[in-house]
């Protein structure tokens, strides 16, 4: 999971002030996690130590308010909102990647995705992101062919991937739904060369660049295994040290 925190990190600062470009310095001062990381880590915490999915995410984001949580998930955090309310917002694809890991099974993954999604973004759009996320982390670290998870994902979620990166770009806007962000964010994925390639591509399209470059950077961890340690370290030390210990012990349990 640490390549999607990579990704919500680095893509931090251009969430509002999008780049349309794959050069860039990848952090700055204003480099920081955001809501992305906090629930990334809240659903590691689960799958470490178990409990309830509604607990832990109210329980993080009160710790982190000022992480960036969007607004209908501000309310129900706090409990203004009881219940899961029929998102299709691309926050159950931002936070699944841990599931990923976790399950050596495609009926497992596909399971625990649903329930982590469904706690608040029980529409079907928004399980659907978090199981495509999930899966194609799946079966990257079973060592499956890009060619391969692109064929599943798009027969098993229906998600067009034919297009590229450049035909996205240009016209390319801030788009929070599963559906308009997490087959971006694939074949964001699909066309990079390395880890680092996948965070960069994933930004240059713009949008909602700090979660895309999440789940881009989540799918690209499983693929391509190592991280470069400059990443890791220049993320690491911008991580409350809470955060690294359940990273640390999510490292533990998932090898």
């Amino acid at each position: 999971m640490l390549g999607a925190i990579i990704g919500d990190v680095i893509g931090s600062r251009f969430e509002k002030e999008n780049i349309k470009s794959k050069t860039f310095e990848l952090f700055t001062k204003d480099s920081r996690y955001t809501d992305d990381t906090v629930l990334t880590i809240a659903t590691a915490d689960k799958l470490i130590n178990g409990g309830d999915y509604t607990k832990l995410y109210r329980k993080y984001a009160q710790k982190h308010p000022l992480a960036g949580f969007g607004g209908t998930f501000r309310k129900w955090m706090t409990g203004i909102i009881d219940g899961p309310y029929n998102s299709w917002g691309n926050g159950s694809a931002m936070r699944v990647s841990p599931v990923g890991y976790a399950f050596d099974t495609e009926e497992e993954v596909l399971e625990e995705a649903k329930i982590s999604a469904s706690v608040t973004h029980n529409h079907p759009e928004g399980i659907k992101g978090a199981q495509a996320v999930a899966m194609a982390i799946f079966v990257a670290r079973k060592g499956q062919s890009k060619s391969e998870i692109k064929t599943y994902i798009e027969q098993t979620f229906q998600y067009d991937l034919s297009q590229t990166i450049d035909e996205i770009r240009p016209e390319y806007k801030f788009d929070v739904s599963c559906q308009g962000s997490v087959p971006q964010a694939i074949i964001a994925f699909l066309e990079s060369t390395d880890f680092e390639d996948a965070i960069r591509t994933a930004i240059s399209i713009g949008g909602d660049s700090d979660t895309i470059a999440c789940i881009s950077g989540a799918i690209a961890e499983a693929f391509y295994g190592d991280i470069p340690e400059e990443l890791v370290e220049q993320t690491l030390a911008r991580l409350p040290k809470s955060f690294k210990k359940i990273i640390e012990d999510f490292n533990q349990i998932k090898k």
